[in-house]
């Protein structure tokens, strides 16, 4: 069977406030405008292949607005569209700015927005960009955290399951794992992957009646030393961390989440394993095994549970459901989970 996707490219977010999030992605996150279009502004990272990997447009609100996938190649484009199409979702062709050639995008089944693209520009910094290393696309970075590149994100669906079958029969994501509950075996979290990553998409449970919203998404740093010192910048510099340092069990990443000025969740990570085993079957974590806290002596606050934008009502966690809202999910069964 043809490969159709090859990795995450960008995602793009709406924000009340453009140029405070612009800020603080220079500052704090240590991310380089490389460009301006009719409102949005396009970030990198130093590591990123591509020209840019964060998208901030305005908005009222905290939105996921889109992301970007890489096919594996011209054809894998059409025969995704051919597939997207035999299961009725329409889509619209585009030419894009900014590196990005002819591209597809639609709205899928729980209302995601996705831009699939084969032809991208490749980066290659100059001049003080320039980097010593043929194979890096630009100088290492030292301001703020700097990141390598993006990593992942982490969307909502009211079925965690469906969401993770549909993407994985039409647009051919690995599922990777679930965490499902002790009792009743309902999933709260799932990872797919379109290549040997423990995951470049997560899904968790909503109890919203709202589609297509966002949990959070991530850089990656080469090191955990980076990561650690990561939180010590956040710290000296007055981010407060809303969870971690840490190591998820589900594919061994070191982790720490904050937000940023509109509130969207950022993670940053690092290690954890690869899998390239081809007929690989997802295994089924319960919380208590440490799906999201390896070490399991610890469990994420109240605040994860928001997804963006705001609805009304919470969604999961990587951990399941956050203490504090089982009612939301489980409204005849608040004690079963």
């Amino acid at each position: 069977m043809i490969k159709l996707l090859n990795q995450l490219t960008d995602v793009r977010l709406t924000t009340p406030d453009v140029e405070a999030s612009v800020r603080f992605y220079e500052e704090h996150i240590g991310l380089r405008v490389v460009g301006r279009e009719d409102g949005a502004v396009y970030l990198r990272s130093w590591g990123d292949y591509y020209g840019h990997s964060l998208v901030l447009l305005e908005g009222d609100e905290t939105t996921l607005a889109c992301m970007t996938w890489r096919t594996e190649s011209a054809d894998a484009l059409e025969e995704a569209v051919r597939r997207l199409g035999a299961e009725g979702v329409a889509g619209i062709w585009t030419n894009q700015s900014f590196g990005l050639g002819r591209s597809f995008t639609f709205t899928g089944p729980w209302g995601h927005t996705m831009q699939l693209v084969w032809e991208i520009d490749r980066y290659h910094g100059t001049g003080e960009f320039a980097s010593t290393y043929p194979d890096r696309p630009e100088r290492r970075s030292d301001k703020g955290i700097a990141p390598r590149f993006l990593d992942h994100v982490t969307i909502t669906a009211s079925d965690v399951r469906g969401f993770a079958d549909w993407y994985s029969r039409i647009l051919g994501f690995r599922i990777m794992a679930h965490t499902t509950l002790e009792q009743g075996g309902i999933s709260m979290f799932s990872v797919i992957t379109t290549n040997e990553k423990s995951h470049d998409l997560g899904i968790v449970r909503d109890a919203s009646t709202r589609p297509g919203r966002v949990n959070h998404y991530a850089f990656w740093v080469d090191t955990r030393e980076e990561l650690l010192r990561a939180a010590d910048l956040l710290i000296e510099r007055g981010v407060p961390i809303e969870y971690g340092p840490s190591i998820h069990g589900i594919g061994e990443q070191s982790f720490l989440y904050f937000r940023d000025p509109s509130g969207m969740r950022v993670e940053i990570n690092t290690g954890g394993y690869r899998n390239y085993v081809p007929d690989w079957e997802a295994y089924e974590w319960h919380p208590h095994q440490g799906s999201a806290n390896f070490y399991r002596n610890g469990k994420s606050g109240p605040s994860m549970a928001e997804s963006f934008p705001a609805a009304d009502g919470p969604s999961a966690s990587e951990e399941g459901v956050v203490p504090g809202t089982e009612h939301a999910f489980f409204p005849d069964r608040v004690g079963a989970v």
